[in-house]
């Protein structure tokens, strides 16, 4: 593997995890599925994965229709998707676990398949994982790169389906400060990686406006 290829496997990677984060979805996990029997919390994790993941490739391969449909460009995207891994960087940073606010009745509302909704969408695929597929998918210009962002897309959706699998158990090693250092330290990634995102797409801009 080469060094271009190596590196853009290396953002995939780094990026997929801080996004689709599964330390901070792990908790969530553990109370949304908390009264159910270990085999239905199986179930419920692998329909969760199996929904994020193919979400998130469908719109990696939609992206460009997307694109030409709203007119919009992939340097603005870059630099939206640049704001919103720096504020989900910010929050994870400050050991939040995620904005996501689910009121009781949304609990018993989605009781009976909450794989999908809010779990999958959007704790685990959310607005930041969509944008950096598109983005990434745009920057992939080769077959090679196509398949180290699908494989990285999987690998971490596998990850994440494991540590849901071993939630209980990480919790109580890891324990609450445990938890707090993992998610600040995949929020100063999230943040390195969103100051990368936002100069990448605000310099052709910048480069147009000097000519």
């Amino acid at each position: 593997m080469n060094d271009n290829l190596f590196s853009f496997a290396l953002l995939c990677f780094t990026s997929f995890f801080t996004l689709l984060n599964p330390l901070g979805v792990m908790p969530l996990f553990m109370t949304m599925t908390k009264d159910l029997e270990i085999v239905y919390r199986r179930k419920t994790a692998l329909k969760a994965i199996v929904v994020a993941f193919f979400t998130i490739i469908g719109f990696a391969l939609s992206g460009q229709l997307l694109f030409k449909f709203f007119g919009i460009s992939v340097d603005s995207l870059r630099i939206v998707g640049g704001v919103i891994f720096f504020i989900m960087g910010q929050d994870m940073l400050q050991a939040r676990l995620g904005n996501t606010k689910i009121t009781a009745s949304e609990m018993e509302e989605h009781v009976t398949d909450i794989s999908i909704t809010p779990l999958a969408i959007p704790m685990i695929c959310g607005p930041g994982a969509i944008t950096n597929a598109i983005v990434l998918m745009q920057d992939a210009g080769t077959l090679e790169m196509k398949a180290i962002l699908f494989g990285s897309i999987f690998v971490i959706c596998l990850i994440t389906y494991l540590v849901l699998l071993t939630a209980s158990p990480i919790m109580k090693v890891l324990g609450d400060t445990g938890n707090k250092i993992m998610l600040r330290l995949m929020g100063l990634i999230m943040m390195v990686i969103a100051v990368e995102f936002f100069f990448a797409g605000l310099k052709p801009f910048v480069v147009n406006m000097m000519k």
